[in-house]
Parts: C-alpha cells; structure tokens; sequence
C-alpha cells in the first residue's frame, strides 16, 4: 500500500515539473511531434478565423521550436493531410508556409472525420522515439465530428488531454504517450533512490 502511495506521489511529482516546460519557449529542450486536426466541416466556418488566429498564436508562434515537426489534417469528409514539415534552424519560412496553409483551409465538408485523422496518427504515435514527444491537438466545432473519435479505436490517444473552450469552437490537446513515458521516468527515479 505504502509503495502504492508513494509511485502516485514519484508520478505527480514528475508530471507537475515535467509538463510546465513543454510552455516555456526558452527552456524546453524535448523535441516535439505535433500532429493537428482541425475540423473541416461547416460547423467551422462562422470561427475558422479566430481558430486558425488561435493556432497561429498559440502553436505556431508560441510553441513550436527547432526541431519540432507538424502534420497538418483537414478533418474534412475524409480526413487528409494538407500540410507536414519539420521546424529546423529557426528558419520562418516553415513557419510562414505553415499559416498560409491554414489560412487557405477549407471548411464546407458536411462531416468531420476526427476518426480517419486519429486512425492515422495511432501508428505514427506508436513509433514516436524515445526523446522525443507526441502531441495531438484537435480543433473542432462539431460535436458530432468528434463523438465516433471519442468512442472508436483511437480513443486510447484521447486519455490524456486538456480542453479550452471558446464561444463557438474547443481545443483538445493530447499527450498520447505521456502516461508511458511518466511512468518509464518514475520507475528510473524510484530505481536511483534505492
């Protein structure tokens, strides 16, 4: 009981230091594999400029780095990638290319299909290396896009997340193998204390 209580205290512990420093520009030192999904549906169109603001200031800008790489999904009636490139030498042409494309996203699709995109990124997740970090971050405005993701196969990939809603469309960012790899650095502390 006592070892049970004190893992849970090891895994708090590194996840209250550890997740801090994916926010902070100037320290983060662990290379990122964003994988975002945004809903291509009408349900979009009336908030695709302040989404597509919102991922410009709070992704592009704020949280991609050098060495980071970004696939792009328009989670449209069949979800397809429009856009996949690496972040390298703080070059901003990556960047700019980056919010032209979702500048140009298209939104008129009658469905959204999260779960194509998800089906998708379940094995790229599965491969991600060890020093490096898997993220999905979801962009919709359609609940009824985002139930199927919810309740099929990928739903796995949603167990860790943080959601921010706003008037007409939610965030949902994911940290699909972070349970894992907490739990790998837990057990190597708990290994050097004894």
């Amino acid at each position: 009981m006592r070892s049970n209580i004190f893992r849970k205290l090891v895994f708090l512990t590194i996840l209250v230091n550890f997740l801090p420093q994916l926010y902070a520009e100037d320290k983060r030192i662990i290379p990122l594999d964003i994988y975002l999904i945004i809903d291509g549906s009408t349900a979009l169109n009336a908030s695709k400029n302040d989404a597509v603001a919102w991922i410009n200031e709070q992704l592009v800008d704020r949280i991609l780095a050098n060495g980071d790489k970004i696939t792009v999904w328009n989670a449209g009636n069949n979800a397809k990638v429009i856009y996949s490139d690496s972040i390298s030498g703080g070059n901003p042409e990556a960047k700019n290319a980056l919010k032209e494309k979702l500048a140009a996203l298209e939104t008129g699709a009658r469905t959204a299909d999260f779960s194509g995109a998800l089906r998708e990124i379940l094995p790229r997740v599965s491969q991600t290396p060890q020093d490096r970090l898997a993220y999905t971050v979801l962009i919709t405005a359609s609940a009824e896009g985002l139930e199927p993701a919810l309740n099929g196969s990928a739903q796995n990939l949603l167990r860790w997340f943080r959601s921010e809603k706003y008037e007409r469309w939610q965030v949902l960012v994911v940290a699909p193998d972070i349970g894992k790899k907490v739990q790998q650095k837990a057990q190597s502390y708990m290994s050097s204390i004894r």
